[in-house]
This record gives structure tokens, C-alpha cells and sequence, in this order.
């Protein structure tokens, strides 16, 4: 899990704005924004109109086009979220939460990277479960609901590959699914 060194008076002048799951949060044309409780994804898409995840982000994580530089760019919360405004001017108070986004996109594109398709849902799944992860009786509860579909958005494959692979984890006992859009590492 990354540390962040977010002190709340920073931000404290700038208005946090609440959004609901699933709700999209308006990208401002300048700045970032710092979320300060929740998760959200970044999404973009292809020529052809295919989704592609950019990122999960939660708590101290900084987000923004700027960051990005990939139109269209979209935040959909995938909890309930409360965000702050990173103008300009500020944005070098905020390296640490920059440096973080770096460090974290570059986690991600080397699960992406990956070549075989069950070892790069395994890894996403633990990254996840570094990042939004809380211990259950069973192991680490990725505390999200993810979609079979949103997975292969980010893995960059077929849903339906999500769903056989997912079924091949639960086979060997790495995951455990038992409830519906929750993922559980299974603790060895």
C-alpha cells in the first residue's frame, strides 16, 4: 500500500466535492484532484470504442488529465468518493501524490505485460488487494466490486477469458468468489 505525506490543511481551502458509485466525476481542465476517501477508475477508449482502464485509484492518489495526457479521459467512482482540487500552482506541494500516480501506473503496466493470461489476472488481483484490500477470516477482500467486464478492461482481454480464468483461480484456491462482484485472496 502506498504511504502518502497528504497533511489535511493542504487542501483545505479548495472545496471537496462527494460523488456516489458509479457516478462520473467531471474532469476540470486544469489541475488535478486528490481523492480523499473512496476508489475510482480511469478509463479511456479505443479508436474502435473499446474501453481500457488507465488505473484504479483510492485514498492520497492524485488523478487528472495532466497526469494522463490521454483523451478521452474519464473518473468513474467505484465507491462513494470525496475529492479535492490540486490547482497549478499547488502541484508542487503535491509530488509525493505524483510521484505515487507514476509508480502506480507503472505497477500496472507491467501486470499488463504479463504473459500468461491467468498469472497477469493473479497479479492484477493482488495488486488490487494491496491497494483496496482489508483481512477477512479467508484471506484479503479486494473491497471493490469489479465486474468481469471491468477486469478485461484493464487485462486487456476478453470477459470471457475473465470468467474461465477466474473459474481455474477459484479451482486451485488462490480466490474465493462466494459472494457476487467480491473477490477474496485466499491467505496461504
Amino acid at each position: 500500500m502506498t504511504l502518502s505525506t497528504y497533511t489535511p490543511g493542504l487542501y483545505a481551502s479548495f472545496r471537496h466535492q462527494t460523488f456516489t458509485h458509479r457516478q462520473l466525476v467531471p474532469v476540470p481542465s486544469q489541475g488535478l484532484l486528490r481523492i480523499e476517501r473512496g476508489a475510482v477508475r480511469t478509463v479511456t477508449w479505443s479508436e474502435q470504442g473499446t474501453a481500457i482502464t488507465l488505473g484504479y485509484w483510492g485514498v492520497g492518489d492524485a488523478i487528472g488529465e495532466p497526469l494522463c495526457g490521454v483523451q478521452p479521459y474519464q473518473i468513474e467512482c467505484k465507491t462513494h468518493v470525496e475529492i479535492s482540487y490540486i490547482p497549478t500552482n499547488l502541484y508542487d506541494r503535491s509530488l509525493d501524490e505524483i510521484f505515487a500516480h507514476l509508480q502506480q501506473t507503472q505497477e500496472f503496466f507491467c501486470i499488463l505485460r504479463t504473459e500468461s493470461l491467468r498469472d497477469r489476472l493473479l497479479q492484477l488481483l493482488v495488486w488490487l488487494g494491496k491497494k483496496f484490500g482489508r483481512e477477512v477470516a479467508q484471506g484479503l477482500l479486494i473491497d471493490l466490486r469489479l465486474t468481469h467486464q471491468e477486469i478485461s478492461e484493464a487485462l486487456g482481454i476478453t470477459r470471457i477469458t475473465v470468467t474461465r480464468l477466474m473459474a481455474r483461480l477459484e479451482e486451485e484456491g488462490l480466490i474465493d468468489r462466494s459472494r457476487p462482484q467480491y473477490i477474496v485472496l485466499i491467505s496461504r
